[in-house]
């Protein structure tokens, strides 16, 4: 990196529980989405329940599919961040629904429910002063909880991007 002349990086010194509090800020940007991507209620908002179990051709899943998936695994990650006796789910089978497509408009908008209070879960989580992001989950292998966090948004990021994807095959991506 260079420099203009006369410029110099000097360290600023910053109290460690402004560093703890900046870095709890960005986790919970990140968990909301946005920024360089589209947020979870963008893509899923206006998704027309004709096109919600629509497989587009080339692709392997439907936007119902990738939901619940995310869904799925979002809770798992979570269930994992703060439950000392969590059971690992069986992967593929439980990460993935049974059926391309929602039962009704019911199932669909539950499982938008649940994603939503589940990541609000997650913010709580790395929100509260009293979680240690950096310590190791006693139940886990070297995992933590800003591990977890970060594993979530970078997940459903992922996925969201597919249901962009989806939509945009099937001619109702508007963005």
């Amino acid at each position: 990196m260079s420099l203009p002349k006369g410029a110099r990086l000097t360290k600023k010194k910053t109290p460690n529980m402004n560093i703890d509090q900046s870095l709890r800020k960005h986790l919970l940007e990140l968990l909301d989405g946005g920024h360089a991507h589209a947020t979870f209620d963008q893509v899923i908002k206006d998704l027309p329940a004709k096109y919600r179990g629509e497989i587009p051709q080339g692709l392997p899943h439907s936007a119902w599919m990738l939901l619940e998936h995310m869904r799925i695994a979002q809770w798992d990650i979570l269930d994992f961040s703060r439950n000392a006796k969590y059971k690992h789910l069986k992967w593929p089978a439980d990460y993935w629904p049974k059926s391309p497509a929602p039962a009704n408009a019911v199932e669909w908008e539950k499982s938008i429910q649940s994603f939503h209070e589940d990541i609000d879960a997650m913010k709580k989580l790395v929100s509260d002063s009293k979680t240690d992001l950096f310590a190791k989950l006693p139940w886990g292998e070297g995992q933590t909880v800003l591990r977890e966090a970060m594993l979530i948004a970078d997940h459903n990021a992922h996925h969201l991007a597919q249901i962009i994807d989806v939509r945009r095959l099937l001619g109702i991506w508007k963005q």
